[in-house]
């Protein structure tokens, strides 16, 4: 696809880390923190429902640049570098004679120390830390060049990559580029376990909008909520500053913007950590993508994972997508050609459990593998089941429905569909224990409901 300059289009991919779905204004989030997002979404395209197959850091951006399953490309935990021979979507974009950068937060190489290049996933320009929550804080941010020198940048953190990112821009404005701008915001910081949102906005968002999951359960969030929501505020605002710049840059007609994060936050109400089981409050992101092909595709509700960016960008920048990306490009769906869309997606889950669910427009199924070690093992052969969750009618997950006598042949289904979609990605057959029933009371049902 070209631009309107007749040329192929740049490339831009606006990363977060740890950022729900919910914290935007067009997925109803009352504080006014996206307005530059929910404009975006608005005028491109909105890809509603959006998914981390695997939500935890490194893995989901394993997934995310090979287009590939975590137990397809290895890295199916933190602390597995992805392999030097893995076929990023930098590696594309570099044979399609794009100049192509990296900044910002990595996660996919050995250790915590600067990245070698044969781990840097064939980006040509570089400036970035493997974790970047370790070789950086609120306001002291450093990271590293291609020599692996450290750089220190000033200001806030999310300003000073947004920063780089405008200075990369400028610098190959001449010629079609793919920038890849991770941030560490709005993860935590990892050594004082807190959010550290810029100054400014300490104590703006105290006491004001809890999401209902987290309102319900055990958790961090009041502590929390407001540092997180401040640093979101601030990423909106470096998405503004970057839109801006292509703006004043006369490209903003020729870039493709992609929004989208990592995995999303449930605050320790579902585990010890923040992250790392199969909720919406985990798994489910904001996305949007507004340029070239996209502008005014309106929002799409199907069902659609990280596995599907990199497809979606060569596809967009007119390139051949290779035959080992599991994902799928959404262009046909932005075109409203016919598509044979899956109507469900497969989560993967690891370092908490070896767990595996299915997501459907209304239910979701997960299971767990006792007696696996999550650190080791890629996958299992026979799990137990642990939730089912009727999201028409409990968006938040409050009512777990496993077990309940009235919701069996629903969980025998979906168990079926699960194991349908774990053999096709190459995970051997497993055997799924049924949980114990336990009363439902009242609840049924209904013949209809059953198509899943």
């Amino acid at each position: 696809m070209m631009s309107s300059t007749g040329k192929r289009p740049n490339v831009i991919v606006f990363f977060t880390d740890q950022q729900r779905w919910d914290t935007t204004g067009v997925h109803g989030n009352p504080l006014d923190l996206t307005p530059n997002f929910d404009r975006m979404a608005t005028r491109g395209t909105h890809l509603y429902n959006t998914f981390s197959m695997q939500p935890v850091c490194g893995p989901a951006r394993a997934c995310m640049q090979t287009g590939q399953y975590a137990t397809v490309n290895g890295s199916f935990r933190n602390g597995i570098p992805l392999s030097p021979d893995a076929k990023t979507i930098a590696h594309y974009f570099n044979d399609a004679g794009y100049r192509t950068g990296y900044i910002g937060k990595w996660h996919l190489a050995p250790g915590n120390k600067p990245v070698p290049e044969e781990y840097r996933g064939g980006y040509q320009e570089w400036l970035a830390s493997n974790v970047l929550e370790y070789t950086s804080r609120a306001y002291e941010t450093t990271m590293y060049d291609e020599n692996n020198e450290a750089v220190q940048l000033p200001g806030y953190r999310a300003d000073a990559l947004t920063d780089a990112a405008i200075r990369f821009i400028d610098r190959n404005k001449q010629d079609p580029f793919f920038l890849f701008v991770s941030y560490v915001e709005p993860h935590n910081q990892n050594q004082r376990d807190d959010y550290p949102a810029p100054e400014s906005y300490r104590g703006r968002y105290t006491s004001r909008w809890v999401p209902p999951d987290l309102a319900e359960f055990r958790g961090s969030a009041h502590r929390h909520l407001d540092g997180y929501y401040g640093m979101v505020k601030r990423l909106d605002e470096s998405l503004g500053r970057l839109q801006d710049t292509l703006i004043s840059l006369k490209l903003d007609k020729d870039t493709i913007l992609v929004f989208t994060s990592d995995h999303a936050c449930h605050f320790r109400t579902r585990n010890v950590e923040y992250k790392r089981s199969c909720h919406e409050s985990s798994i489910r992101v904001p996305t949007a993508i507004c340029g070239p092909g996209f502008d005014s595709g309106g929002q799409l509700r199907e069902l659609v994972t990280l596995l599907d960016i990199a497809p979606t960008l060569l596809d967009a920048a007119g390139l051949e997508v290779p035959a080992h990306m599991q994902g799928r490009s959404v262009l046909p769906l932005v075109r409203r050609q016919s598509a044979d869309w899956p109507d469900d997606v497969l989560i993967q889950i690891s370092e908490s459990q070896v767990g595996r669910a299915v997501r459907t427009a209304r239910w979701k199924y997960g299971v767990d593998a006792p007696g696996f070690d999550p650190s080791k093992d890629m996958y299992a052969d026979k799990y137990v089941e642990q939730y089912l969750y009727d999201l028409e009618s409990d968006p938040y997950e409050l009512q777990n429905l496993i077990g309940f006598p009235s919701h069996r042949e629903v969980a025998d289904r979906l168990q079926q569909r699960l194991i349908r979609r774990m053999t096709a990605i190459g995970e051997p057959e497993p055997t799924i224990e049924p949980a114990p029933p336990v009363r439902s009371g009242q609840r049924q049902v209904l013949d209809w409901e059953l198509e899943l």
